[in-house]
């Protein structure tokens, strides 16, 4: 029998009444890692050895009759832009290629509390900037349900793994769709959650008052289930909300009868491709039948947000860039003086799309600094924080 397509409320299910073991689900699930991950490549480290560690001291813990959390002993996979003490967070980046955290993600305190096996740590575009997983500086993620096309991203090897099998559950991060497009092209639960719900606190930042951790499951209660784990309240992140945490899972139905759907009418625009605006409209009608009210409402300003977007993120995305020179982060590369130094570290350990965006992110700045005096020499300093650009997510 093989486990690694199942989710993990029904794999926990399994693990109370004692009809598998986690040792038999993780090593059903590197088998699976072993078969397919060739094709996929949704890792880019994988930590079996402590998997398998982690998979035992679970066992003997059910053998002694202790009742164990939802997510103890169920194979899941991080998003290598969360910090992970002990284990390489590389965001997908030569740059930061070497780099082993000192201390743990509050996201990752809080799911170490829960004894999962931790899997490794997936694949992303580098820094998160990307829609495709292509951008990774170590090797593109596949689809896997056609490898011929992308996961979607920047959370793509969260997707992938999901999907592919590889992973149960995972956590991604999501700055303008990085959860909720991969988990789409490659038919899982992706959920971004409200900002402020899930501390920040050890995740690389890419846009700060954008970003946001979440997670990637098989199906909605699964998903429910994780969001109880890893949301609530951190001191370590002065942006997280103080609200207190609901149990997610009471919101879980068994119909949609006389839930009312609004339908914003901006979303259905010139250019749309054909084929997903009728995977929507199928989805509408479905909902329909099964007893839901479909409501067209209108968000007015949708038309501004993506140009509000694009000048948040690479501002965002400057500044917190720019600390990867070489000196304070990030890989030294020897030049003739300190702005060779920096604009050679970008350059053997960017990726492109870090640069893509470059010169918006240059001019957003350009135009503040630039109105205040000329400042000669320092444009070059100004410029330090502008080089690795920014993309979208």
């Amino acid at each position: 029998m093989r486990l690694y397509d199942k989710p993990a409320h029904v794999l926990h299910d399994m693990l109370v009444n004692k009809e598998i073991t986690s040792v038999e689900l993780t090593q059903d699930v590197l088998s699976r890692i072993d078969e397919v991950e060739g094709d996929v490549e949704a890792y880019l480290t994988i930590t079996r050895e402590e998997a398998l560690k982690q998979a035992e001291a679970v066992d003997k813990k059910i053998a002694a009759g202790e009742a164990i959390s939802f997510l103890e002993g169920i194979p899941g996979a991080i998003k290598d832009n969360i910090c992970t003490k002990g284990v390489k967070t590389t965001c997908a980046s030569k740059i930061l290629e070497h780099f082993v955290p000192p201390y743990d993600a509050t996201v990752m305190t809080k799911i170490k509390a829960e004894n999962p096996v931790l899997l490794g740590k997936v694949n992303m575009d580098e820094f998160a900037m990307g829609g495709s997983t292509e951008n990774s500086a170590y090797h593109v993620t596949h689809n896997p349900w056609n490898l011929d096309c992308v996961p979607g991203g920047s959370s793509g090897g969260s997707a992938a793994a999901v999907a592919a099998g590889t992973a149960i559950w995972a956590l991604g991060s999501d700055t303008g769709g990085s959860i909720r497009q991969p988990a789409s092209f490659c038919g899982v639960v992706g959920m971004k959650p409200t900002y402020g719900r899930v501390s920040r606190y050890g995740l690389v930042a890419y846009a700060s008052s954008l970003d946001q951790i979440g997670p990637l499951t098989r199906d909605v209660t699964d998903c429910a289930n994780l969001l109880n784990i890893i949301a609530g309240h951190d001191e370590m992140d002065s942006t997280s909300s103080a609200a207190a945490v609901p149990d997610y899972t009471k919101s879980l139905v068994e119909d949609v009868k006389g839930l009312k759907i609004g339908l914003p009418k901006e979303y259905f625009v010139e250019g749309m491709d054909p084929e997903v605006e009728q995977a929507v409209r199928t989805a509408i009608k479905k909902y329909e039948e099964l007893g839901a009210e479909v409501v067209e409402i209108s968000l007015p300003h949708t038309e501004y947000a993506i140009s509000t977007y694009y000048l948040i993120a690479p501002a965002e995305a400057a500044t917190n860039l720019e600390r990867y020179d070489g000196v304070s982060y990030g890989e030294r590369v020897d030049g003739e003086d300190l702005v060779h130094d920096h604009n050679f570290a970008v350059q053997m350990g960017g990726n492109g799309e870090c640069q893509f965006h470059e010169h918006a992110a240059g001019i957003a700045l350009d135009r503040r600094v630039d109105k205040v005096a000329d400042l000669g020499e320092l444009n070059n300093f100004r410029h330090l924080g502008v080089n690795f650009g920014a993309g979208h997510t």
